[in-house]
């Protein structure tokens, strides 16, 4: 963590005698500012060493409750510049709806951006083949993207489509759906797989979280109302920041069994 200066911060009070450890308590003190106002979204802490001499406790204990509360995204550290107060930001996503990343965030009220981290076409490979229904020799378009919410990370983006769906990756540039529906490959249905993971220090790094991080893996495949699949996406959603919600209807039995009957 950086040792940056910074104004002394009004936290509760640390009690060495209290049996709950010194870490914990800063950490409970930080949290509790931050829920009344007290620290706001992007405020710099204090460096280590100035916390520590404010607090009267060792470097060590604020790095261990600093490194705790950056876990659970309560800040975020940005090396070279210091540790900072998180946006708190969580969204939840419907499983029974299929929309576009914007369509999403507009909906919601926030501004929907992306910063582009590859385009290419090229054969498919054999995993391509395979998840999109291609033949050997078939060419696909790729469009890696960054996806962000008022500026905020949220997910890494992985698009696959066959070249005759989007011949020129370039022309995706906001929302890959919109492109496909002006090209008349709108998708219809798609099936999504999904599972947790932990982040890559590359991952980790694009999406403004510690390494190892917690993130949704999900898988989509996306089909045209006459069953042409034209787009395979794999994403990373950022674990502090997305509820995926699904809906549940109970089966009811076909006729009501009686017992006295």
């Amino acid at each position: 963590m950086s040792d940056q200066s910074g104004e002394a911060l009004s936290l509760l009070p640390l009690n060495e005698a209290n049996p709950t450890p010194l870490y914990l308590q800063l950490q409970q003190s930080i949290e509790e500012a931050v829920r009344k106002g007290a620290l706001k979204a992007d405020a710099a802490l204090p460096g280590e060493r100035d916390l520590a001499k404010q607090l009267g406790i060792s470097r060590v204990t604020v790095r261990k409750a600093i490194t705790g509360l950056v876990q659970k995204g309560v800040l975020v550290q940005r090396w070279g510049s210091g540790t900072f107060i998180a946006q708190q930001m969580r969204l939840e996503q419907p499983l029974s709806r299929l929309s576009s990343f914007t369509d999403d965030m507009l909906a919601r009220g926030l501004k929907s951006s992306a910063v582009m981290l590859s385009q290419s076409t090229g054969p498919a490979s054999t995993d391509e083949l395979m998840a999109l229904g291609l033949s050997p020799g078939d060419r696909v378009s790729r469009v890696n993207r960054l996806r962000l919410a008022n500026g905020i990370p949220m997910a890494i983006e992985n698009a696959v489509l066959p070249s005759r769906v989007l011949p020129d990756p370039s022309l995706v540039q906001q929302s890959l759906y919109a492109v496909l529906h002006e090209k008349g490959f709108m998708p219809a249905r798609a099936l999504q797989r999904l599972h947790a993971v932990l982040l890559n220090e590359e991952q980790a790094s694009l999406l403004g979280v510690p390494p190892q991080s917690p993130a949704l893996y999900i898988e989509r495949r996306s089909f045209t109302a006459t069953g042409e699949m034209v787009e395979f996406t794999s994403s990373y959603y950022r674990g502090d920041a997305y509820d995926f919600v699904a809906e549940l209807t109970i089966s009811q039995p076909d006729r009501m069994h009686n017992d006295d009957t």
